[in-house]
């Protein structure tokens, strides 16, 4: 779609939201900032005449001279409200973006961040946002000073001589018309710029990622020479931008040139006739190289804007993602034993990542203070069924209940108030023992935390470290041990003390002693609970009040460990395969 510069600054100025009243009053800045900056040329052309014509004093010197003076004076403070007005907006308006991006991350179902775009993530937060907010934002006005600038230099040609006057807005218009042709080509080549920024981002987080994979594969020279091919790409692209902007740059320097000389020679030439005299000669030398200046200087800052399109492009695409939407207005009842509905049900749901169906047909209740365990082969669904509890993406069709509600009736706050979720995987943040742990209760005292710490039997391990529960710990708990890091995530969730807890085998990966930890904390945990249980080793939920095997997305079998062993169907099956080996 072809875009003219003063569209994308209004795009620009509209992203603004409520800012962009400090941002258009930024204008009014610049349009007097546009008439000082000519203020002493104008003078200089007045104190010429009067020079010529004789009748120049030593008072109009010195008035001239203080009126220099206050034209710099007055340009600094113009200058400095545009700062104010503008480039401050700039920052409060991209602190207010980032805000809003985290709440709409927040509020997207968990299949974008598992689609391949991290790198679009990293690259409009750190790369598009950064660009607009530190390169953009306080050119603004600058751009429009240009524009009023030129206007006050044509206009100050026809006060020379109409035929000037026309003559400098036919060179305008050539000007006009060779950064239309620079704006198109520029527009191409910013989006693709962004794109393989985007690419680049993408690969380098997952190279970092995968630095542990790759070594111990000898991938290094192989997955460095894929990263490197990425850096060569975006090389290429900067440099086949260059080369293709340069003849365009070069084209509007001639001009620039060519016009200027054109005016001159045009102005000489009335001269000659008599129709402009010698002091408006004079005066239009003054003013030669300066004629066309706001036009060349706005046209200079096309590749600015056109990558600032680009990046707002990335923006709005993010926010444009559908949200799962969290703003009901339904409230999940208080636990009671007296409660008639299930604690958690499952109505005929059916569910799908895109074309790829992965649940059909899931129903199944768990009352309150129940352990309902999910078995079954890799990829038959049981995360998924966890996912879908949790929220992380809706149902195509049917409905999930706690407590008699559709959890999509209820604000996502209310729901993620009723679950705990304690992961194979474990992610700690790059932050205090005691900040990781207060996580589960914003509010926590020093003495809740350790007091759950203990039930969760990572409190000795905890005083062992340098700084005891103020230690830092590395991102991702890169510090601690697989064991560790689990018990101080179920010591978060004991905190949190909500009333379903969803376990996705959390012993799995550790070693026997961590184990034994670990399952006393997942006890502690659990007191008075109702549990969702991946569960990998089947010798674990033996006490499950229900066990679901899920296989190819499907109930197959439900009951007890006892009803399932006799039944000899796939559950006991499963079972003798594990004993087994």
């Amino acid at each position: 779609m072809k875009k003219s510069m003063l569209s994308m600054m209004r795009r620009l100025v509209e992203s603004c939201g409520k800012y962009k009243a400090r941002i258009r009053l930024s204008y009014l800045t610049g349009f007097l900032k546009g008439m000082f900056m000519k203020s002493p040329l104008m003078l200089s052309f007045l104190m010429v005449c009067a020079f010529m014509e004789g009748s120049a004093s030593k008072k109009d010197c010195l008035v001239i001279g203080g009126l220099l003076l206050g034209t710099v004076v007055i340009q600094t403070l113009l200058q400095h409200a545009s700062d104010r007005l503008q480039s401050a907006a700039g920052y409060m308006v991209f602190a207010d973006k980032r805000m809003e991006l985290g709440d709409h991350f927040r509020r997207l179902s968990m299949g974008y961040f598992t689609e391949g775009n991290i790198g679009k993530v990293s690259s409009v937060l750190s790369t598009d946002m950064n660009f607009i907010e530190e390169n953009c934002m306080m050119t603004l006005e600058t751009i429009v000073s240009f524009l009023f600038s030129q206007i006050v230099m044509c206009a100050f040609m026809f006060y020379l001589d109409w035929r000037l006057g026309l003559l400098s807005l036919l060179l305008c218009g050539v000007f006009i018309l060779i950064g239309n042709l620079m704006t198109g080509l520029t527009l191409r080549h910013s989006a693709e710029k962004q794109k393989r920024s985007e690419e680049l981002a993408g690969s380098v987080l997952e190279f970092a990622e995968g630095i542990g994979i790759i070594k111990s594969f000898n991938l290094l020279g192989e997955k460095s020479r894929a990263l490197t091919k990425r850096f060569e790409e975006s090389c290429a692209d900067s440099i086949n931008f260059e080369k293709d902007y340069c003849p365009w740059a070069t084209a509007l320097t001639i001009c620039y040139g060519t016009a200027s000389a054109l005016i001159l020679l045009a102005a000489g030439y009335l001269t000659n006739k008599g129709f402009i005299s010698g002091q408006y000669m004079i005066g239009m030398i003054l003013f030669l190289f300066d004629t066309f200046n706001g036009i060349k200087s706005y046209y200079s800052q096309i590749a600015r804007i056109t990558v600032t399109d680009s990046c707002l492009d990335r923006i709005e695409g993010v926010f444009a993602q559908a949200e799962i939407k969290g703003d009901g207005t339904e409230r999940i009842p208080l636990p009671s034993e007296e409660q008639k509905a299930p604690e958690i049900e499952f109505k005929n749901v059916n569910f799908s990542y895109g074309d790829k169906e992965a649940l059909r047909n899931i129903n199944f209740k768990a009352q309150s203070g129940q352990m309902v365990a999910l078995v079954g082969q890799s990829g038959g669904g049981k995360s998924t069924v966890a996912n879908l509890l949790a929220r992380f993406w809706d149902v195509n069709e049917g409905s999930v209940m706690v407590r008699g509600k559709d959890i999509r009736s209820v604000p996502l706050s209310d729901l993620m108030k009723n679950i705990s979720m304690v992961f194979q995987r474990v992610y700690l943040f790059q932050d205090t023992v005691f900040n990781n742990i207060a996580m589960g209760k914003s509010d926590a005292t020093k003495e809740e935390v350790i007091e759950v710490a203990k039930k969760a039997r990572c409190y000795d391990f905890i005083m062992n470290l340098p700084n005891g529960f103020d230690t830092v710990i590395g991102e991702g708990g890169a510090d601690l041990s697989g064991g560790e890091m689990q018990r101080i995530s179920i010591a978060r969730c004991m905190l949190k003390d909500s009333p379903i807890v969803i376990l996705d085998e959390a012993t799995a990966s550790v070693d026997a002693d961590n184990e034994r930890y670990i399952q006393e904390a997942i006890s502690e945990l659990c007191k008075g609970k109702t549990l969702i249980v991946i569960a990998h080793r089947l010798n674990t939920i033996k006490s499950a009040d229900k066990i679901l095997v899920i296989k190819n997305g499907q109930i197959i079998e439900s009951g007890s460990h006892k009803e399932l062993f006799d039944k000899g169907g796939e559950y006991k099956t499963m079972l003798e395969k594990q004993i087994g080996a």
